[in-house]
């Protein structure tokens, strides 16, 4: 086999492993305000962030093909806790966190869901990467940035998934990329590839199945 052929054939072996994982039933587990409340560090923990109403719940759904999983909402803020996702069978559990960067949310709120980001970033052991939620129409905000920031501090592996990468043409995806890039590159903690998804279409989906499931092996 060429390199080549070697290349594609380890890509389809990841789709394929990711494609099991989440074709699993997937359950919400519970929802926490605090760390003590988490479930025991027992397996690789996944954990996805991002700026209010970027499409986290969204994402969510469509990874593990359950449309009711994670609750959508048109009101940004809506997720206040984290909450846990799990599988009887998965070595994996999925995290969703906090959104953060709404303006509108009472200061005393958002202050406790920072200080619960925080913790959760600094003192989960078995945490091995957070997704990073980008919307692709408007790129990294700089409280993107100050949540870089925390995780380039805290020594925490993270990944940009840019979100609703559908509403965009190709030409304005590829800058975008580009520019995220661009940014990453200069960030210690980042990992490189960035990858492009739609909730709505399923693009990009398989490839960040197949990301996690790459993980648990």
């Amino acid at each position: 086999m060429t390199g080549t052929d070697e290349e594609d054939a380890e890509r389809a072996a990841a789709i394929e492993a990711g494609r099991l994982m989440f074709a699993r039933p997937w359950v919400f587990r519970l929802g926490v305000v605090k760390l003590d409340q988490l479930p025991p560090a027992d397996r690789i923990e996944v954990a996805f962030a991002g700026r209010s109403n970027v499409g986290k719940s969204s994402l969510l759904n469509a990874l593990t093909g359950q449309k009711g999983l994670a609750r959508t909402s048109n009101t940004p803020g809506r997720t206040q806790e984290i909450n846990v996702f799990e599988s009887e069978d998965a070595s994996v559990r999925l995290i969703d966190m906090p959104g953060y960067g709404y303006a509108q949310a009472p200061k005393g709120k958002v202050d406790a869901w920072t200080r619960l980001i925080k913790q959760y970033l600094k003192g989960r052991p078995n945490l091995r990467r957070v997704f990073l939620l980008i919307d692709a129409r408007h790129g990294v905000k700089a409280v993107d940035g100050r949540i870089m920031d925390l995780l380039d501090g805290a020594a925490v592996s993270y990944q940009v998934v840019l979100t609703k990468a559908d509403k965009i043409g190709a030409a304005a995806l590829d800058e975008v990329t580009a520019k995220v890039a661009a940014t990453l590159a200069k960030r210690p903690a980042a990992f490189p590839l960035i990858l492009a998804t739609s909730s709505e279409k399923g693009a990009g989906i398989a490839e960040l199945r197949a990301a996690i499931a790459e993980m648990a092996d």
